[in-house]
């Protein structure tokens, strides 16, 4: 008996002292499917205030140290958060995608997601949000600004998002699958006019899975040359306030400070570099983000 009650009062010590905060995981249906988050309520604050919505990247998880690292600050500063995994058409997904895992997610699906998590946050009370979105997860949050006019979202803070042209995407394809891109786009979009574009090209890869199975839908959704894909394309689109935060030692997206930097002229971008940062803003780095986030919009604010 007293084990467990020195169990309760530890547990009891951690979430009262340890997170100064309310963090509980959640989950809610969408399309057939369970979408599952963590929501976390900062220690004076109310459920109803103001909310940072945060999305991971490429085939990702908000369990992963980017995320974690992010929320863990913004609790600190006093800011709320709700952090979701995007589903992939998986019910209940949660930790990394697993490759093995025949592939009928569309990059797409992330913009219906997040409206739908909006609309979760609303039916709690909370009137306003900040979007986050890194990587990937960055570029569709503005496709997300760019196209859905949620009256939720007030603004929104990119870390490190994706860019996109045609010649850099095949490259990319060919060295990660070994495969000609026009060559599988082209038997793709014979499959989707032939009505069966939910058949599974065996074997084709994507993304970061080489040899996975894929349905010829998902794969044009994310190789369909589109500027959808192209973050610096998107932010004139977006009505919000946008925040673009880039590391300084960043491989992965090396010219989104360079593509983005115009932009900041007109004053609807902002954007902040980190110089020692490199792409996932890790450890200390996530308190140099949410400097930047403070200083573009206040928690109390």
């Amino acid at each position: 008996m007293k084990y467990f009650v020195y169990c309760f009062l530890f547990i009891l010590a951690f979430v009262t002292t340890s997170n100064r905060a309310f963090s509980e995981p959640v989950k809610t249906s969408f399309g057939g499917l369970d979408l599952i988050g963590e929501h976390v309520v900062t220690e004076g604050r109310q459920p109803t205030d103001k909310t940072v919505l945060i999305l991971h990247g490429t085939l990702a998880h908000l369990g992963m140290e980017t995320i974690k690292g992010m929320q863990e600050v913004l609790m600190d500063r006093g800011y709320n958060s709700l952090s979701v995994n995007l589903s992939y058409g998986l019910s209940g997904r949660s930790g990394m995608y697993d490759c093995a895992v025949p592939h009928r997610h569309r990059y797409g699906d992330a913009v219906l997601e997040l409206a739908h998590w909006a609309d979760w946050l609303a039916a709690k009370g909370v009137t306003d949000v900040t979007l986050l979105g890194h990587s990937r997860g960055g570029a569709q949050a503005a496709l997300f600004g760019a196209t859905n006019n949620h009256p939720l979202i007030k603004r929104l803070v990119l870390l490190a998002p994706a860019t996109w042209n045609r010649d850099k995407a095949a490259r990319e394809f060919k060295k990660t699958h070994g495969r000609d891109l026009a060559k599988v786009l082209a038997d793709a979009r014979g499959l989707a006019k032939n009505g069966t574009g939910s058949e599974y090209m065996k074997g084709t890869g994507i993304l970061y899975c080489p040899g996975a199975n894929v349905t010829a839908d998902s794969f044009l959704s994310y190789y369909e040359p589109s500027s959808n894909f192209d973050t610096p394309t998107l932010l004139p689109k977006i009505k919000h306030p946008v925040l673009i935060v880039t590391g300084g030692q960043d491989t992965v997206v090396p010219d989104i400070a360079m593509k983005v930097k115009p932009l900041t002229i007109k004053g609807a971008v902002t954007l902040v570099t980190i110089e020692d940062a490199g792409h996932f803003f890790l450890d200390l780095y996530a308190e140099d983000v949410v400097d930047a986030i403070e200083k573009f919009d206040p928690p109390n604010k």
